[in-house]
């Protein structure tokens, strides 16, 4: 259980690590147009605010790569706290920005913890 936990954990990681790339190097290109649904004009507009959003998710995956490499009990407490965050940040992003951020963000973490937790 151990293993799928640590391949969850890095797959929420290496999410995060796509989210700051689109939101800070894509955000006003084809990608990130798509995903905002926003024409170029408002994606100039709003282009700071999703960079300032994608630092965030790579503080985020930058936490959860520490604790996959940090040694326990720091790992799995570095591990819980990270997740627990990007589940927050996915059930509110969810409820004021866009559903589909529960299915992409809060679910991953979700899962994620759970896994981590059992493993422990």
């Amino acid at each position: 259980m151990e293993t799928t936990a640590n391949v969850l954990v890095g797959l929420v990681a290496a999410l995060h690590a796509y989210f700051l790339v689109l939101e800070m190097f894509l955000w006003q290109k084809a990608p990130g147009r798509k995903l905002s649904g926003f024409d170029s004009d408002m994606a100039r507009a709003t282009a700071p605010l999703a960079a300032n959003q994608g630092l965030y998710n790579g503080f985020l995956a930058a936490g959860l790569v520490w604790g996959l490499i940090a040694d326990d009990p720091t790992g799995f407490r570095v591990q819980v706290f990270f997740l627990v965050c990007v589940v927050v940040a996915g059930l509110y992003g969810g409820v004021t920005a866009n559903r589909r951020i529960l299915a992409a963000q809060a679910a991953p973490g979700a899962l994620a913890l759970a896994a981590v937790l059992i493993a422990r």
